[in-house]
């Protein structure tokens, strides 16, 4: 299995050699401006990917596949814009952000490729903070490269649908990773419900990125992973709309376990039945 992280000194040496990576710059609101901040300045080569555009459909108000606030995208439309960036099947992809916290569209970038069937992506740990901080070369010109032959295939990567993340919930081990108090029900600041899936545990964004938005090691992530999980043959991660449940998906694999499913609508789309039981509280 590729190592889904790869740090600043690799990708200088890898961006040096005579077959570089495709990288693509992810940054987006309100971690960074954006394309604004793409156009400021970049990772040298790097291709501005727009993670709404790109990386999710249109956000759905009914329950299912295209419900949520970031459901997946169009396969034929990801295909589309990903080719128009410039990827091929065999060129290996590293992934970035903004680095310091808010994070998570890298990881929703690392997500999406892996699912539609790329099979070598990487995310720059530290992101673009990471970069800028070891004094590393940056440039301003906007980068175009030639049309790819990238072919989607969708479903490379564990999907959960809610009737998935009900079961798994009670059978196996299905983790929460939005902030606490959101998880207890205490607040909810996007969605119009608060609460969370009854049976779930809570993996928050601070318990597996450090300060300067750098990955916790595997040895100090483990632990905290297995004590939610346990014996769990299962594992699945959400949030609010499926870019933190991403990240959470990426730290569970950087530290050695299988890739957790991924329940795309999460929380945004779990609410739009009624039917559906909702949880508060401390978990039990």
């Amino acid at each position: 299995m590729v190592n889904p992280l790869i740090d600043v000194s690799e990708l200088a040496t890898a961006l040096a050699s005579a077959a570089p990576p495709l990288v693509f710059d992810v940054r987006f609101p309100p971690a960074s401006s954006g394309r604004a901040a793409y156009q400021e300045e970049h990772v040298p080569g790097a291709v501005f990917l727009d993670r709404d555009a790109v990386l999710a459909g249109p956000p759905g108000t009914t329950p299912g596949p295209t419900g949520g606030r970031h459901p997946l995208p169009d396969p034929a439309a990801l295909q589309e814009a990903l080719r128009d960036l410039g990827l091929t099947a065999d060129h290996p992809v590293v992934v970035y952000d903004e680095g310091a916290p808010p994070v998570g569209s890298a990881a929703r970038a690392w997500w999406i490729l892996r699912w539609a069937g790329h099979p070598d992506v990487r995310l720059l740990d530290g992101g673009f903070a990471a970069w800028k901080n070891e004094g590393r070369p940056t440039e301003t010109a906007t980068v175009e490269r030639p049309r790819g032959d990238f072919t989607v295939r969708p479903g490379s990567m564990p999907v959960l649908d809610a009737a998935g993340a009900a079961e798994l919930a009670r059978t196996g081990a299905l983790l929460d990773a939005r902030v606490a108090v959101r998880f207890r029900g205490e607040e909810e600041p996007l969605d119009p419900i608060a609460g969370r899936i009854p049976g779930a545990g809570n993996l928050p964004l601070g318990d597996v990125v450090r300060a300067d938005g750098r990955f916790r090691p595997a040895a100090e992530l483990r632990p905290k992973i297995e004590k939610l999980i346990g014996d769990a043959d299962s594992v699945g991660t959400y949030c609010g709309s499926g870019i933190t449940a991403a990240h959470t998906a990426l730290a569970i694999t950087a530290a050695g376990y299988e890739t957790p499913a991924l329940y795309v609508g999460s929380w945004s789309e779990w609410i739009t039945d009624p039917n559906r039981p909702i949880a508060k509280g401390p978990a039990t």
